[in-house]
């Protein structure tokens, strides 16, 4: 996840925008609804999912999105990074549809919402492919225009 916000990214670990990667045992294995999905190549982590009870918070995204996507019954997928010679394998659509699973398996969850960062390349193609977009922070000047920033919806799949 580091080496996502170093080299794709380009901006580095911000402890205020990343607190779940520090601490991967108190935001995804101590909650029975978090889930942290990792795909490895021998001993190395060559992708990442996961997925926490909450929706995007306000600020910095718009107030219309965080009462939309309420916290305790949005399932937010987070940390969906794939390194760049991994892509294209399949990888990311496997893990985002456990994790999609695990949050029907879960209950109390109405859908599963993302934003992401479309200028990585392939990103906004992977995601149009699987999910709903509900808001292109680039077009508006918003939180998340300089990032490439849209925001997703995913059904929750039946359980």
């Amino acid at each position: 996840m580091l080496d996502t916000f170093y080299r794709e990214f380009d901006y580095g670990y911000v402890p205020a925008w990343h607190p779940d990667v520090i601490d991967i045992q108190g935001r995804y294995l101590d909650d029975p609804r978090h889930q942290l999905i990792v795909a490895l190549s021998g001993d190395e982590v060559v992708a990442t999912t996961g997925l926490l009870s909450r929706g995007p918070a306000h600020p910095p995204h718009p107030r219309r999105l965080a009462e939309r996507y309420p916290s305790g019954s949005t399932a937010q997928l987070v940390r969906v990074y794939v390194r760049p010679e991994h892509r294209r394998h399949g990888l990311a659509r496997a893990m985002v549809t456990m994790a999609c699973e695990f949050a029907a398996a879960t209950g109390g969850y109405d859908c599963v919402y993302l934003h992401t960062n479309v200028d990585v390349p392939g990103a906004q193609a992977f995601w149009n492919s699987i999910a709903k977009e509900v808001f292109d922070a680039r077009t508006t000047g918003e939180h998340g225009a300089g990032f490439g920033t849209v925001h997703y919806e995913i059904p929750l799949p039946p359980r």
